[in-house]
């Protein structure tokens, strides 16, 4: 019997695209490190960061979810510390 996918869609509202943005652009670029057991697709639109996590498994979802919220929170404070103005010099992904 094969297993149901199980996913959930946390969103950080940021309040500011410019922060958002930024957030999207360091976090976008880490892969899954087992991708045959988690996918995740990241998010940034008007203010709002999200990531949609889907596994079949919950040890590998909370791992992942757990290895996200760090560097969630470092990214969010170097983007509130240092990334006002930084728009300016780096692409705002378009969401797909």
């Amino acid at each position: 019997m094969e297993r149901k996918p199980m996913s959930f869609m946390p969103v950080v509202d940021y309040e500011s695209q410019e922060i958002a943005s930024i957030v999207y652009s360091a976090l976008d670029v880490d892969k899954e490190l087992h991708p045959d057991k988690v996918k995740s697709k990241c998010q940034s639109l008007m203010g709002n960061f999200s990531v949609r996590f889907e596994g079949v498994e919950a040890r590998f979802l909370r791992a992942s979810f757990s290895a996200f919220v760090d560097v969630l929170t470092l990214a969010t404070k170097t983007a509130e510390e240092f990334g006002k103005g930084m728009e300016s010099w780096h692409h705002s992904p378009v969401p797909n």
